[in-house]
């Protein structure tokens, strides 16, 4: 099908994959699989009913779905009428969920069963939506406001259409401050963010139908498409960036049947399915699955992971301990991949078992930067290697278009440099004597203390270089003396009986006096957002609890 613009459009490219290697398994659930004919006859029959409703070219279609196939299908289908998908957070509730389907003028929204309570609180307050489509449970439960997911597919298929690569994908970021925005993607810019994926087969990114299809065929042929296990939620950028790249290649994207994480199950799907990369967000998924492996070989039993070929995580710090403890069960390649919903490949540190046995020891923060990425200082002068100075980190391509509805903050964000634009969304770093960086933190958790900058992660870095410490979140507490004081929220490991003088002291080598927290408040278990990043507003709320 020929393109109004001349561009690739997803929808297109995964059509034309579907018609070479339509016997290739798509997608993988609960012991499932379905095959890449199915996966686009199904998504071809739910974009009839989308399209039956009146959404057209534009129209939004938000996903409120756990992980699944009915994520990728619904996906898809969306794609295939030039919708645009938008995530939708599922612990959204009342006036979350409603602001987010009301900025997005949400047309459509599939959402899953266990959720109906949530939508019906909302839809009168949501007068754009046209269609609700329900995902699982008794058909005969669903109410008369919304369609049976099964149903929805019983329509025939949708005929094949003319498409842009213009055509837009939304990705919600709630951020550390504020309300939650939408990244807007366009499908040229997302396929331009799979150029490092497709390197190692040695060939570009398509752009046409036709490339998309032969390249699936020569990966297929040669029996090294990827499998790609979705740990974290595909509604975040994590899993669902990634995810369209695997797609994209021909490969297969499964998914875990448990709500909440399950590093046992995770395991027991890698060696089921043949998984040859795991998406994942650091030290929040990489320490239960640590724990997971040292328990069957502790029991005599081990898992198949032999496929297994790819660890890449994103989001969130990931450890250099945790990451050898993983490769000591294992020697795959772990990709910590610095990037954010506003653009990926800034900047990236790779671990593998030939650097363990070379004798190579990794910094958690040290990354090497990508070829579209610079650090800038305020003023717009690029930071000079060894020099010392701070900046922050820019990507110059692939770009998103903006956030839908807040040209302030895209003008912020994606600002003019030097006569070119670029994507800065607030990392600061340091630009090492051999040109790699070491990532300081999120500017807008930056804690003043003293007229000092200390950023979180930094000393986060440091505590979990402790042994007694299992996981950790610093925030900034206003103070009368230091306008913020540094306080850690700390989960101590098992049977620790570490106290708070004893760990404020092992901080006092490799942190400098001002960034050693001034207060350390002990939890049973640090809570975090469901794709694993740090909640830095439950943490602080935490401790003011906790002190007053």
């Amino acid at each position: 099908m020929a393109s109004v613009d001349g561009l690739l459009n997803l929808a297109t490219a995964w059509e034309a994959i579907a018609d070479e290697v339509g016997d290739q398994p798509a997608l993988a659930a609960g012991g499932r699989r379905t095959s890449w004919a199915e996966f686009e006859d199904r998504a071809a029959r739910l974009a009839t009913t989308l399209s039956s409703h009146g959404l057209r070219p534009g129209s939004r279609v938000a996903l409120f779905l756990f992980n699944g196939t009915a994520y990728p299908e619904s996906q898809f289908a969306a794609f295939k009428v030039r919708g645009v998908p938008a995530n939708v957070n599922y612990r959204y509730t009342g006036d979350e969920l409603a602001y987010i389907l009301q900025n997005a003028d949400a047309e459509a929204i599939v959402y899953h069963h266990t959720l109906e309570d949530r939508i019906a609180g909302v839809r009168g307050s949501c007068p754009d939506l046209k269609l609700a489509i329900r995902v699982g449970g008794e058909p005969s439960e669903a109410p008369d406001w919304a369609v049976d997911y099964e149903m929805a597919l019983s329509a025939e298929p949708m005929p094949r259409i003319e498409r842009s690569g213009s055509d837009l994908w939304f990705l919600y970021t709630g951020g550390t401050t504020g309300l939650p925005k939408a990244v807007m993607w366009d499908h040229t810019n997302l396929l331009g963010t799979m150029e490092a994926t497709f390197r190692p087969y040695r060939t570009p990114v398509p752009s046409t139908p036709a490339e998309a299809a032969d390249t699936a065929r020569r990966i297929a042929d040669a029996g090294t498409e990827v499998r790609q296990l979705c740990a974290a939620p595909l509604m975040h950028g994590t899993s669902g960036i990634p995810g369209l790249a695997t797609l994209s290649h021909g490969g297969m994207l499964a998914t875990l049947a448990s709500r909440n994480f399950d590093a046992d199950e995770l395991w027991q799907v890698v060696a089921d399915e043949r998984i040859t990369m795991v998406t994942m967000v650091g030290d929040a998924f990489g320490r239960p699955m640590v724990e997971a492996l040292d328990r069957a070989v502790a029991g005599g039993r081990t898992h198949d992971l032999s496929s297994l070929r790819l660890l890449l995580s994103s989001g969130v710090m990931f450890s250099a301990p945790v990451k050898e403890a993983l490769l000591a069960h294992h020697p795959c390649t772990i990709v910590d991949a610095l990037g954010s919903s506003e653009g990926t490949g800034m900047a990236n540190q790779i671990t593998s078992g030939s650097s363990r046995k070379a004798g190579r020891k990794e910094t958690t923060a040290r990354f090497g930067l990508g070829p579209h990425t610079k650090v800038f200082t305020e003023d717009g002068r690029e930071v000079g290697a060894g020099s010392g100075e701070r900046g922050r980190i820019a990507l110059g391509w692939p770009l998103p278009v903006g956030y839908h509805k807040d040209p302030v903050k895209t003008a912020e964000t994606f600002p003019l440099v030097a006569g070119r634009r670029w994507s800065i969304p607030g990392d600061w770093a340091t630009v090492e004597a051999d040109g790699t960086i070491t990532l300081l933190g999120r500017g807008s958790a930056c804690i003043n203390t003293g007229g000092e900058k200390v950023f979180p992660e930094e000393v986060e870095e440091a505590l979990k270089e402790l042994a007694d410490v299992t996981d950790c979140n610093v925030v900034g507490i206003d103070d009368d003396r230091w306008g913020q004081a540094v306080t850690a929220v700390v989960e101590l490991a098992p049977d620790s009986v570490v106290d708070e003088a004893a760990l404020r002291e092992a901080l006092r080598g490799p942190l400098a006096g001002y960034k050693v927290p001034k207060r350390i408040v002990f939890v049973d278990r640090l809570q975090r957002s469901p794709n694993g990043k740090s909640d830095y507003r439950w943490a602080k709320q935490f401790v003011v609890d906790a002190l007053a």
